[in-house]
């Protein structure tokens, strides 16, 4: 978790969804270029061993273990980061998996707990930490999807979501430009997360299975979760800035639209 640039050397970031996969690549890689950053998700054990992973490597983190699909825990968690670190910086909405399946046999309570956790918990998180934001000039990312571009047969609560919150990035976005707040989402493809791999465990070979996956998807490879990590800590730069309001892809080509 060594990084020759220190581009966000003393800097508060607070990533929701930072116990596995992205989250935690992404706290890793802040952390690793100076930030101190404040891990948010539901399993504190696994919130745990990414903090020791951090501060064996001279970092600094403090963990958070909460529901964010709970209405008042998006506001604890921020509080709990300006208690522990005096502000806020950088605020990564990451936190948010939906279920997939057929239309028809989705319930009221698969959409509702899809919007609770990753729409919900991202428009609170961000309100709550806007002041601190706007006061320190901060930047707001927000860890959406590719889904929300073109969603599938199976995917009509995640592409929901997804939408949404790309709709959202672009409305923070004009208020950001008033408050001094950037504020972008990066749209993920497929990316070598538990949940990606597990839909290989039960092939003969896993390996083939998923060089026939990214032949069929039309991908250039199946991400990793550092390539994601990596375009968050540039967004969050300086030298990241100037990009603001954008919905960016990083799915080796999968989205094709316009």
């Amino acid at each position: 978790m060594a990084y020759h640039e220190r581009r966000h050397e003393n800097k508060v970031a607070v990533v929701t969804g930072a116990s596995r996969g992205i989250g935690r690549a992404i706290a890793l890689r802040l952390a690793g270029e100076g930030a101190k950053v404040m891990l948010g998700a539901r399993d504190a054990g696994a919130l745990a061993e990414v903090a020791g992973e951090i501060t064996k490597s001279g970092g600094t983190a403090k963990v958070f273990a909460t529901d964010l699909r709970e209405a008042d825990a998006p506001g604890r968690l921020v509080a709990a980061a300006e208690d522990a670190f005096g502000g806020i910086d950088l605020l990564v909405n990451n936190a948010g998996a939906t279920k997939r399946g057929d239309f028809l046999h989705l319930t009221d309570g698969d959409f509702q707990d899809g919007f609770a956790l990753k729409y919900y918990g991202a428009v609170r998180a961000t309100r709550a930490a806007w002041g601190s934001l706007r006061s320190r000039h901060g930047t707001v990312i927000n860890v959406v999807g590719v889904g929300g571009r073109t969603p599938g047969a199976e995917f009509a609560v995640g592409g929901s979501v997804n939408a949404a919150l790309l709709s959202l990035t672009k409305a923070l976005a004009e208020k950001g430009v008033d408050d001094g707040i950037q504020v972008v989402a990066v749209n993920p493809g497929p990316v070598r997360t538990d949940r990606f791999t597990a839909r290989f465990r039960g092939e003969a070979d896993a390996a083939a299975a998923e060089r026939n996956f990214v032949a069929e998807v039309g991908i250039t490879r199946v991400g990793e979760p550092e390539d994601v990590a990596a375009l968050v800590a540039f967004l969050a730069s300086e030298e990241g800035r100037l990009i603001h309001g954008a919905l960016i892809d990083i799915d080796g080509g999968q989205t094709r639209t316009i």
